[in-house]
């Protein structure tokens, strides 16, 4: 995946959660970044607008990590069927 996603994403998440985007990795949590479901909502909008793509609610309720969303929207960008999937 490329770093240009991660850092899309996160600079998305910083901005939409007014964080530093140093303090988000890729393998933080939405728990460790004090993101709760109302902020998750917000940011899974924003994300759908950046990248012009749908992501389906159950799957994003499934999401754990930064980088499980990163890969989900690799994945939707590509046209894959799966999109985000559990982790």
């Amino acid at each position: 995946m490329p770093a240009e996603l991660i850092d899309r994403v996160i600079a998305i998440i910083a901005s939409t959660q007014k964080i530093p985007a140093e303090s988000i990795k890729p393998e933080s949590t939405f728990p460790e970044l004090k993101i709760d479901s109302l902020d998750a909502i917000n940011i899974i909008f924003a994300l759908e607008n950046e990248f012009n793509i749908n992501i389906p609610d159950d799957a994003a309720k499934d999401v754990s990590t930064v980088r499980d969303l990163t890969d989900g929207i690799a994945q939707l960008i590509a046209g894959g069927d799966a999109a985000i999937a559990a982790r």
